[in-house]
C-alpha cells in the first residue's frame, strides 16, 4: 500500500484501467469496467493532427464543468491484469466526469516518451523532464520574480530547483531540525542554452555568505509583504526566513550571479523517497564502507539500487564521503542526480507506463512551482522543449568559492570572484561547459550565422581615439555605484574625458547595451574594446547623430564591475568542478 490509494478496496486502481490497444500501439485509459466505454489514446499533443487531448480537470473546477471528449474514440480492448498499466494515482487523475448529460468520461492524458529529471528536497535538488497530474500541483505567486509568460523558443531557459528542508510529510519528522520552515537546503540554478544543445547546472552551497535583497511576497489573503534586504548572510536564509517565498531565492540568485531566473521548481523530503521508489531505485556505487549514525546510512562497497529512506540518507549524509562538507555533499548529490537521469531515461522506464505513470503521479504529488509554468501545459511544452538533451551534454558544477577568511572556526564560504566570474560569463553568456557534439554544434552555427556574422560585423573596422569617445552612462540593473564607478575608471584609466554619469536608466536590462548612431561606429567600438563588450551588446541605430551627440551606454544586470569584461570566455577556469551526467561516479 502507499500514500496513492493503493489497496483500498472502496477505490479503483487506475493501473488496471490503462490497457493496450493492437490497433493504435498506444496504451489507452478506460474509465469505467463497461466493455463499450471508450477510451483516449495516450499520445503527444504534438503529433495529434486532428483533435487537441483534452485538459484534465483541475483542482477547485466548477462542479458539472463540461469536459471535452476526444472526437475519434479508439474500440474498447480487454480488460488489462494487475500491473499490465500506469501505477495507481487514487482518484484524483482516474476519475470520471460527465460532460453535460451525454454520460460520457474525461480521459486522462499525459505525453509519454520524456525524460523524468529530479533534484530533490532537503539535500538533493530535483528536475523534471515529465508529464504529470495537473491538480496535484502546489502553485506559487512569486510576482515579477521571474518571467511572465513562460518561456521562449528562442531564448535561453534559467530554471531555479530548490530542496528546502522542511520535515513535512510522515516519516519525516526526525530528520534533524523537525520544525524548520524550509530553508533553501539545496539550490541548482538549471540552464538551458537557446540553443537546447546543451545544459549546465549550478549548484549554491548553502552556506554561502551573500547579500540577500528586498523581496515583496504575496500572503494567503492577497495582500503583498516587504520582508526587508539583509546582508552578509547564508544563503539558505533567502527562504523560509521571515516569511520569504521561493521568489525571494529566485531574486538573490539573479543579485548573486546576474542571471535572471525564469522559474523555480521546489521540493521536500518527499521528493527523493517517493521519484527513487518510483523509478525503481538509482544505482550508485561508493568505494568504501559507509556505516553513518546520522543518516543512518549503511552500505558495503560496490554497487546498490538505492529507493525511499536510504535514498534520502545517501543524498543527506555528511559524514560518508569527501572531507565531510556540505561541498562534498552537493558532489554526492550531483552524482545521485545524473545517475536518476540516466535511470528515467533508460528503456526499461520509458517503455514501461507502470514506471512512467507513477512517476509523473510522485513528481507532481512532491513539486512547487510558480504560476509561470503551473499547468500542466505549460510543463509539456517545457518537457518538450528539455526532453532531446544529450545527458553528455549535462554538466553539474558548483559555484567556486573559499572558506570564509573572517572566520576561525570554518563554517561558511564566500564566492572565489576568480574562478567564480568567468563561469558565470560562460553561463550568462550561453557557453557549454561540454564540447557539443560536432554535428550539433554545426547545426547550431547554421541556424545562427546570418544574425552572428552581422551582429560580429559591427566590431570590424576603425576604432576612434579616447578622447574623442562621447557616452552617458547609466545604470540599468549593475550594483549600487556602477555608473559613477565606470565614469571614474573610463576618465582616470582610459583617457575618455567625455563621459556623463546620467544615474539610473529610466528601466532595468539584463545585459549591458551601448547604442549609437551609425556615424559613431568607430566610438562604439573603442568603448566596446575598453570595456570587453560583446558583439551582441551593441545596438546600432538607423539615423545618423548630430556632432557631439553622445552615445547611451546601459550597465544591466551582468555588470560586475569598471575594468571586468563582460565577453564570456570559450573554456572554464582551471580547478572548477564538474561533472557531466552521463558518467557513472563512485562516491569515496
Amino acid at each position: 500500500m502507499d500514500a496513492q490509494s493503493r489497496g483500498r478496496a472502496e477505490e479503483i486502481d487506475p493501473a488496471d484501467q490503462w490497457v493496450l490497444n493492437p490497433r493504435t500501439g498506444h496504451y489507452e485509459l478506460r474509465l469505467d469496467n463497461s466493455a463499450g466505454q471508450a477510451a483516449a489514446s495516450v499520445t503527444s499533443p504534438r503529433t495529434a493532427t486532428s483533435a487537441q487531448p483534452p485538459r484534465q480537470a483541475r483542482r477547485g473546477a466548477p462542479a458539472g464543468a463540461p469536459a471535452p471528449a476526444p472526437t475519434a474514440p479508439s474500440p474498447a480492448v480487454p480488460a488489462p491484469r494487475r500491473g499490465d498499466g500506469p501505477p495507481g494515482g487514487g482518484r484524483r487523475g482516474g476519475r470520471s466526469r460527465k460532460v453535460g448529460g451525454g454520460g460520457r468520461k474525461k480521459a486522462l492524458v499525459i505525453t509519454g516518451g520524456t525524460l523524468a529529471l529530479l533534484l530533490v528536497g532537503g539535500s538533493v535538488a530535483a528536475y523534471l523532464y515529465y508529464e504529470h497530474l495537473n491538480g496535484n500541483l502546489n502553485v506559487t505567486d512569486v510576482g515579477d520574480a521571474g518571467t511572465s509568460g513562460g518561456f521562449k523558443k528562442d531564448q535561453a531557459i534559467n530554471i531555479l530547483v530548490i530542496g528546502t528542508d522542511k520535515r513535512s510529510g510522515e516519516g519525516n519528522e526526525g530528520y534533524g531540525d523537525a520544525g524548520s520552515v524550509g530553508h533553501a537546503d539545496t539550490t541548482i540554478l538549471f540552464h538551458v542554452a537557446k540553443d537546447r544543445s546543451n545544459a549546465t547546472a549550478l549548484s549554491i552551497p548553502r552556506d554561502l555568505i551573500t547579500n540577500v535583497p528586498a523581496c515583496p511576497t504575496k500572503q494567503p489573503d492577497g495582500t503583498t509583504k516587504n520582508i526587508p534586504a539583509e546582508r552578509g548572510v547564508r544563503f539558505n536564509t533567502s527562504l523560509g526566513q521571515g516569511g520569504r517565498d521561493p521568489g525571494c531565492t529566485m531574486r538573490t540568485v539573479k543579485e548573486l550571479t546576474g542571471i535572471q531566473v525564469d522559474h523555480f521548481m521546489m521540493a521536500d523530503f518527499n521528493a527523493v523517497k517517493n521519484l527513487s521508489t518510483a523509478v525503481g531505485g538509482v544505482p550508485v556505487c561508493v568505494e568504501k564502507a559507509v556505516d553513518d549514525k546520522d543518516s543512518q546510512l549503511k552500505l558495503s562497497p560496490g554497487e546498490h539500487r538505492l529507493e525511499g529512506e536510504q535514498a534520502l540518507a545517501f543524498v543527506r549524509t555528511r559524514h560518508a564521503f569527501g572531507n565531510e562538507s556540505d561541498l562534498d555533499r552537493i558532489k554526492t548529490q550531483q552524482q545521485f542526480l545524473g545517475s536518476m537521469m540516466r535511470e528515467m531515461k533508460s528503456k526499461q522506464t520509458l517503455t514501461s507506463p507502470k514506471k512512467f505513470f507513477s512517476l509523473a503521479e510522485a513528481a507532481t504529488k512532491s513539486l512547487s512551482v510558480d504560476t509561470g509554468i503551473g499547468s500542466i501545459d505549460k510543463l509539456t511544452d517545457l518537457a518538450g522543449e528539455l526532453k532531446d538533451i544529450d545527458l553528455k551534454n549535462i554538466t553539474f558544477t558548483t559555484l567556486p568559492v573559499l572558506d570564509n577568511p573572517a572566520e576561525k572556526v570554518k563554517a561558511t564560504v564566500v564566492v572565489n570572484p576568480a574562478q567564480a566570474e568567468p563561469l558565470l560569463q560562460m553561463i550568462r553568456g550561453d557557453v557549454s561547459l561540454t564540447e557539443v557534439e560536432q554535428k550539433e554544434q554545426a547545426a547550431k552555427e547554421a541556424a545562427d550565422a546570418d544574425a552572428k556574422n552581422k551582429q560580429d560585423a559591427l566590431l570590424q573596422g576603425n576604432r576612434a581615439p579616447a578622447k574623442d569617445v562621447r557616452v552617458d552612462i547609466y545604470n540599468g540593473g549593475g550594483p549600487a555605484g556602477s555608473a559613477s564607478g565606470t565614469l571614474t575608471w573610463l576618465q582616470n584609466t582610459k583617457g575618455v574625458p567625455k563621459a556623463s554619469n546620467l544615474g539610473n536608466a529610466p528601466a532595468k536590462v539584463d545585459t549591458t547595451q551601448l547604442e549609437y548612431a551609425p556615424n559613431q561606429a568607430d566610438q562604439a567600438r573603442a568603448l566596446a574594446d575598453m570595456m570587453g563588450l560583446p558583439a551582441s551588446a551593441l545596438r546600432m541605430g538607423t539615423a545618423d547623430a548630430a556632432p557631439r551627440t553622445p552615445m547611451k551606454l546601459t550597465l544591466g544586470a551582468d555588470f560586475k564591475g569598471a575594468g571586468v569584461s563582460q565577453t564570456a570566455p570559450q573554456k572554464a577556469p582551471e580547478g572548477v568542478q564538474r561533472v557531466e551526467a552521463d558518467k557513472a561516479i563512485c562516491a569515496k
